[in-house]
């Protein structure tokens, strides 16, 4: 049987890549350390680790056991977590992973509230454009523009995302403002850069609108970012088809074409049955359907 004190450092030096920085994590020698994962890889009679000067690289069978020991780390956290809960007072560490856009406008204007009423819960946010497994405990919620793909997450809807057409004041000043879809062609337009997210469905909807699929509108700039493109609008660069939740405090940005239909999409909060109990996640999640209750579109 593997030794678990073994696995949790083995663990902790794979997660920090290498045994310096694993010792100062652990509060051990950086001796100790090697010494350790030795005994490990000839307990197995494999080895976990390639190592070199510029720090260490799992091996295949290290890449496996290395998924098996996070999720034993992962379940033994939350474990320790719910024991210190109280009753009344949600505690403990709770990662929380969602797109760029939503992340750093609609969910960092309103986080400060929730801190403010949860001081005891550590609150990280990852994030990044590019879905975190949630079944692999790379986090341990998320906000998702899409419902989710794996059917046995638990999901809450929290609100429906409207897109809308915006330009700059200084941009409608200098070019004037489209009065029709024909018009503009005449406009200089902002898109998102390829490969697009599917989560952002036709988030390019403002290149084919009005045109065939085989000649779409070129775009003057392309952007890999939603926040990106509504600074690109900001600045007077062009027209950008933006979600409601990044313009939501982005002063100087008018709406254009307001009568066009434009596709929208559903925003979900997501976690693993693992945690339904917990009461950081339920607080978390009462309090994201709140603000998004109160949020008018």
């Amino acid at each position: 049987m593997l030794d678990w004190d073994k696995l949790r450092i083995f663990h902790t030096a794979a997660e920090a890549g290498s045994f310096t920085h694993a010792a100062e994590k652990l509060g051990m020698s950086q001796s100790a350390v090697s010494r350790q994962i030795s005994a490990l890889e000839d307990d197995l009679g494999l080895k976990l680790f390639i190592r070199h000067a510029r720090g260490l690289v799992l091996t295949e069978v290290g890449e496996q056991l290395f998924g098996t020991a996070h999720r034993m780390h992962w379940e033994l956290q939350q474990v320790e977590t719910q024991m210190s809960e109280s009753q009344d007072v949600p505690t403990g560490p709770l990662i929380v992973t969602t797109t760029v856009g939503i992340g750093s406008t609609w969910l960092a204007s309103r986080i400060d509230e929730f801190l403010t009423l949860y001081p005891l819960i550590q609150l990280e946010i990852r994030l990044n454009d590019s879905e975190l497994d949630l079944a692999m405990r790379e986090a341990d919620v998320a906000i998702r523009l899409h419902r989710p793909n794996q059917s046995e997450m638990i999901q809450r809807k929290l609100f429906t995302v409207h897109n809308h057409f915006y330009a700059s004041e200084r941009y409608i000043k200098e070019h004037g403002s489209p009065k029709s879809i024909d018009d503009l062609d005449n406009h200089r337009i902002i898109s998102f850069g390829e490969p697009v997210p599917s989560y952002l469905g036709d988030i390019n909807f403002l290149e084919r609108l009005g045109r065939s699929d085989s000649t779409p509108r070129r775009a003057a700039l392309k952007v890999n970012a939603i926040y990106g493109m509504m600074q690109a609008a900001h600045a007077g660069i062009g027209i950008a088809m933006l979600p409601d939740y990044v313009t939501e405090k982005a002063d100087g940005l008018v709406q254009v074409l307001p009568e066009i239909e434009i596709p929208e999409y559903e925003t979900y909060f997501v976690y693993p049955p693992a945690l339904k109990s917990s009461k950081r996640v339920g607080v978390f999640r009462d309090f994201l359907v709140a603000k998004s209750r109160e949020w008018s579109f």
